[in-house]
């Protein structure tokens, strides 16, 4: 049985990456464009988020099968960009583990809140973040930084009616 664990990505990590995107991306076969589905984050964007301790992977035996990275769009709050993990080692709390390392980590650096955009009707989305406590936020409550997003979303193609913004406040409470 693989050990798991959560850790902050190493330089090495990044390789991997790619393909557990696009793994992962294939679930969404049939409710995400082509575009979203064959598209991966730059290895000048990973790079970037693992210098600045925004990127995290999940390892099976110190292998990385999943990642989530963030950005810091807005004062006092993170924006959860992405996070995968590769359908052969689904269902085994990686994600979980994941996000609620990120919303741990945000309580610790004094983030306000943890935000992410999802997809509104995919039976595994929304449900998932709404059972680690995000809530979905209003349109008319969105930030600037969060219209960006939504309007970043639509230009690659995503349907922002089919799309929902959830936040988490990041509090003392959070922490195990």
């Amino acid at each position: 049985m693989p050990r798991y664990t959560v850790a902050s990505a190493r330089p090495d990590d990044l390789t991997h990456l790619p393909a557990i995107e696009l793994a992962a991306a294939r679930l969404l076969a049939g409710v995400a464009p082509d575009s979203v589905l064959n598209e991966t984050t730059s290895l000048d964007v990973l790079q970037k988020a693992q210098r600045e301790g925004h990127l995290w992977v999940a390892l099976a035996n110190d292998v990385p099968v999943g990642f989530a990275q963030v950005e810091a769009i807005e004062r006092g709050g993170v924006h959860l960009e992405e996070i995968d993990v590769h359908p052969e080692y689904g269902r085994r709390g990686l994600g979980t583990q994941l996000v609620l390392h990120v919303c741990e980590w945000a309580v610790r650096k004094g983030y306000r809140r943890v935000t992410l955009t999802t997809f509104r009707d995919v039976s595994w989305n929304m449900p998932f973040y709404a059972r680690l406590g995000f809530a979905v936020v209003p349109p008319a409550q969105l930030s600037q930084a969060l219209r960006a997003v939504v309007a970043d979303e639509a230009r690659r193609g995503l349907d922002p009616s089919r799309r929902v913004v959830m936040a988490r406040p990041s509090t003392r409470a959070c922490l195990p």
